[in-house]
């Protein structure tokens, strides 16, 4: 039943760690990249069709951004 349950919630588990990572750095985004990252990975596999992918849009919006901005600074 587990597995079925996962299938439902895609990018769930990806989205709890992105929620852990934030609490335990005082939500300071840039702390987390990694896990938001992974959980972009997540969306994009499934063309955010995800309830988890939804919630955190912005937050993903924002690590787009700034990778876009970190990478114009180098050139």
């Amino acid at each position: 039943m587990r597995a079925s349950k996962n299938v439902k919630e895609p990018c769930k588990k990806e989205a709890c760690d992105i929620q852990a990572c934030l609490t335990k750095n005082n939500f300071n985004s840039q702390r987390c990249l990694k896990v938001i990252e992974l959980l972009q990975t997540c969306c994009e596999k499934l063309d955010y069709n995800s309830t988890h992918c939804a919630s955190v849009s912005g937050l993903l919006k924002m690590n787009v951004n700034s990778k876009k901005s970190t990478l114009g600074n180098k050139a």
